[in-house]
């Protein structure tokens, strides 16, 4: 067995893998010196205040052209999130050459859509659930969820608003790329699946650590 660390370095989250056993700790509390020794580190970072050099043990990903015959729709490939590209991968293999959706619920959300042949054909990113509602210093928001139609409070309308527009935004978006490839399956991810995922009306299969697993496949293709 290698000593790698495998890290998905995220806006909120940072979580890692080693030997099998996953970990996680805010962002904002992660430090890379405290992980134990490894011979590498491959890492995904896509969080805006977390800087990484690239050393000799540290391998930064980025999204490639290709993973087999996943193709990457973005003319300059580099600029694909690494997190959505890692997620696609570990999508890809799961579902073994067939058309699918990931659905990363983060501090951002993001639906990425690949066909039967395995090209992506691109994707859609929007606020997550916890951004938007923070978007009005002078709303307040209540911190459970309310599934209500309507709202009898200020803080109760915000709440219910808000949870209905990123509700609303990922069904009918699903619907919609499902009309494209009625056969894809719908892989879900990210930190902010427990919050809605009572919500959503549509199949699908949840994996929490998606990205971290396509890391470490991307890590064995690259050898």
């Amino acid at each position: 067995m290698n000593s790698f660390v495998y890290i998905d370095i995220g806006n909120s989250l940072t979580k890692w893998k080693l030997k099998e056993e996953y970990y996680q700790t805010p962002t904002n509390e992660f430090n890379i010196g405290k992980l134990p020794k490894s011979s590498k580190k491959w890492i995904s970072n896509v969080s805006s205040n977390i800087a990484i050099k690239s050393e000799s043990n540290i391998l930064l990903v980025e999204s490639q052209k290709r993973y087999k015959s996943l193709i990457n729709s973005y003319k300059e490939p580099n600029l694909l999130g690494s997190d959505r590209w890692l997620a696609m991968i570990a999508s890809y293999e799961i579902n073994q050459n067939k058309g699918f959706i990931v659905v990363d619920i983060g501090t951002a959300i993001t639906i990425d859509v690949v066909d039967n042949s395995g090209k992506h054909i691109g994707g859609i990113i929007f606020p997550g659930l916890q951004k938007i509602r923070n978007t009005f210093d002078y709303f307040p928001v209540k911190k459970e969820i309310i599934a209500k139609e309507i709202g009898q409070s200020t803080k109760e309308s915000w709440s219910v608003g808000t949870l209905d527009l990123i509700v609303n935004g990922i069904n009918q978006k699903i619907h919609e790329l499902k009309q494209k490839i009625p056969c894809a399956k719908i892989f879900i991810t990210g930190g902010g699946f427990e919050d809605i995922k009572k919500f959503l009306d549509f199949p699908y299969e949840y994996h929490k650590n998606l990205v971290l697993d396509g890391l470490e496949l991307f890590a064995d293709y690259m050898g």
